[in-house]
């Protein structure tokens, strides 16, 4: 199995290193103005969604700019089915979804110092599990360093809904939550539920730069 996601990992980081280099140039400024769509979930503290399960919407405020845009380009593409995502991605240029990704990467410059780390594992449950599924691989040493640029930071990311993104890996034949990916999804398939939410639960207690920006989609429209 190691020598298995060795392999795959060269060639998605040789892609996605390609793909990289050829994106386009986003405006952070410009993408303040595109985020209407955007901010009545995930400029929400706390905010919850309730499809497939009840479950707080991601984090996205530090992100890697990067990974926003691959993410939207994979709800886009279909690769992701959540409805609501699929249609707001589908509503936007490739200059819309670059704008907003530097946007939201950007804002998470001007938030408080990222939370402190506070997972405790003292029968290295965790641990185990996220050398199992040689989760720093990607994500880096401590989940919040990618190796890439398309590959997300996730330490710190909500509980709830890093497991409904596991879950949503491991999902097949259906037609409106799943994700397709083939590294993800043969990760998530060694685990069972109660493994993935352990590997939820230490992700989630992570030191963090992830955070949520509260904003006012009031203040917004009077702003533009």
């Amino acid at each position: 199995m190691t020598k298995l996601f060795s392999l795959l990992l060269i060639s998605a980081l040789t892609f996605a290193n390609s793909a990289f280099c050829d994106e386009l140039k986003g405006d952070a400024q410009a993408g303040s103005k595109k985020i209407a769509m955007c901010i009545g979930c995930h400029g929400i503290s706390g905010y919850q969604a309730s499809f497939p399960v009840v479950y707080k919407v991601p984090k996205i405020a530090g992100q890697s700019a990067s990974y926003i845009t691959t993410a939207l380009n994979e709800y886009k593409k279909g690769e992701r089915r959540h409805p609501s995502m699929r249609a707001i991605s589908r509503s936007l240029t490739d200059q819309d979804m670059a704008d907003i990704s530097i946007y939201y990467q950007e804002l998470g410059h001007s938030d408080a110092a990222p939370m402190p780390a506070k997972a405790k594992d003292p029968e290295g449950e965790a641990v185990a599990l996220v050398q199992k599924g040689a989760c720093t691989s990607c994500h880096g040493a401590n989940l919040s360093m990618p190796i890439g640029p398309n590959y997300p930071k996730i330490a710190g990311q909500y509980a709830d809904y890093v497991l409904v993104a596991l879950r949503s890996y491991k999902a097949e034949n259906q037609s409106v939550w799943g994700r397709n990916n083939a590294i993800m999804g043969g990760v998530a398939k060694q685990f069972n539920t109660d493994e993935l939410q352990v590997l939820a639960n230490y992700v989630a207690s992570q030191q963090t730069e992830l955070h949520t920006v509260p904003q006012n989609k009031f203040k917004f429209w009077a702003a533009n």
